[in-house]
């Protein structure tokens, strides 16, 4: 039996920023461009001025002391003992649109998915993505569609990507997982860790069927702020981002706010006009910061390729009258609804045709069944 080869050190300089620091640190970001994300870590171990790390001496301090407490090495050999990995910038599997996150971006992301099997590229995965979210204590209408629109984009091939929170992320995922589609869960903890717990089921079947993506390391825990940090994360990583219900201080709107930041697609679902829980949504839309979106056809056709995920168009139902050339409709929209009907020559009248024009076009009415004689008058046949 080999023994694999050790990770390489910029490898484990990541998993160690991802223990130390909190997701999203622009200030670590900016570090690491000048000194590089290994130069960085060994000046927290060996306890590097502030001036050349560019961070406070309080907050260098402390990464030093961490550091002392855990092996990020050990963190790797874990994550791959459940089936998982961890990936970094640079590597095939890294989707290059997070990069628009700039200093801010993840400096690494660990992903748990089908045991037994090779992992699904994120990568891959995420160019054909889409992100479904919406309130927690959300409506049955809102899991409604949130759970319709996770079923219909997952069977047009879409990626469904929300948070794994209740209420709408939670439609959404089941909404793919019902049509054996592909969905991504992206955790405020770490991948080993099912939060919220009323959620465990749902997140172990993500790991199963699709893949479970964080920033956090192995046992990290949730808290309020890590929830709206991984937000840019979901806005990032999708071609486009749906808010199905959402009221004003909903968190779900700053997913959507990132979207908008990051220039991707931003979609509402409008809900009932007296809904708190759609206030947020209907804001979005009637600002003109998100396009109104009814079903998964219409998000594809959105965020899709042009002219290969068009809607089709929605129509009424074409009745036998809209067949009828202009003049012969004219002729029969002047027949009056009364039982004793009109003469000719007032509906010759309202039609603004010719007497002879009007007689031969109430023939023709007749012969279609639309209007009958009675005596010197015409009118509209009754229908039974």
């Amino acid at each position: 039996m080999t023994t694999p080869d050790p990770p390489e050190p910029e490898r484990v300089a990541r998993a160690a920023l991802t223990r130390l620091i909190e997701p999203g640190d622009a200030a670590i970001g900016r570090a690491i461009q000048r000194l590089g994300v290994v130069g960085l870590v060994q000046g927290f171990y060996h306890g590097a001025s502030p001036s050349r790390l560019g961070l406070g001496a309080d907050r260098i301090t402390a990464y030093q002391e961490r550091l002392r407490k855990f092996n990020p090495a050990t963190d790797l050999e874990r994550i791959a003992k459940l089936g998982g990995k961890f990936i970094i910038p640079g590597d095939t599997e890294w989707p290059s649109q997070l990069d628009d996150l700039g200093d801010s971006r993840p400096v690494g992301l660990w992903i748990r998915g089908r045991p037994r099997t090779r992992l699904p590229s994120l990568r891959l995965l995420a160019l054909r993505s889409v992100a479904i979210v919406g309130s927690r204590a959300c409506t049955a209408y809102g899991r409604h569609i949130a759970g319709q629109l996770g079923s219909e984009l997952a069977e047009r091939g879409w990626v469904v990507v929300s948070g794994a929170a209740y209420g709408v992320d939670t439609a959404a995922h089941q909404g793919a997982l019902a049509v054996n589609g592909m969905t991504i869960a992206v955790l405020a903890s770490g991948v080993d860790i099912c939060y919220p717990r009323g959620n465990e089921s749902l997140i172990e079947r993500i790991g199963d069927a699709g893949l479970l993506v964080s920033e956090l390391a192995l046992g990290m825990n949730p808290t309020r702020f890590r929830f709206v940090l991984r937000n840019r994360v979901i806005a990032a990583l999708t071609r486009g981002t749906v808010v199905v219900e959402a009221a004003p201080r909903s968190g779900a709107l700053s997913t959507a706010r990132r979207a908008m930041d990051l220039n991707r697609h931003t979609m509402g679902v409008p809900g009932q006009v007296t809904s708190e829980l759609s206030a947020g949504v209907h804001a979005l839309i009637r600002s003109g910061a998100a396009t109104l979106v009814t079903n998964g056809a219409e998000v594809g056709e959105l965020i899709g390729s042009i002219g290969n995920d068009l809607a089709p168009e929605r129509v009424g139902p074409i009745l036998p009258r809209d067949a009828l050339v202009p003049s012969v409709a004219r002729v029969l929209e002047a027949v009056p609804a009364s039982a004793d009907g009109a003469p000719v020559q007032r509906l010759a009248q309202y039609a603004a045709l010719s007497p002879q024009e009007t007689v031969h076009h109430l023939h023709e009415l007749s012969s279609l069944g639309f209007v009958e004689r009675h005596g010197a008058h015409w009118r509209l046949v009754r229908r039974k």
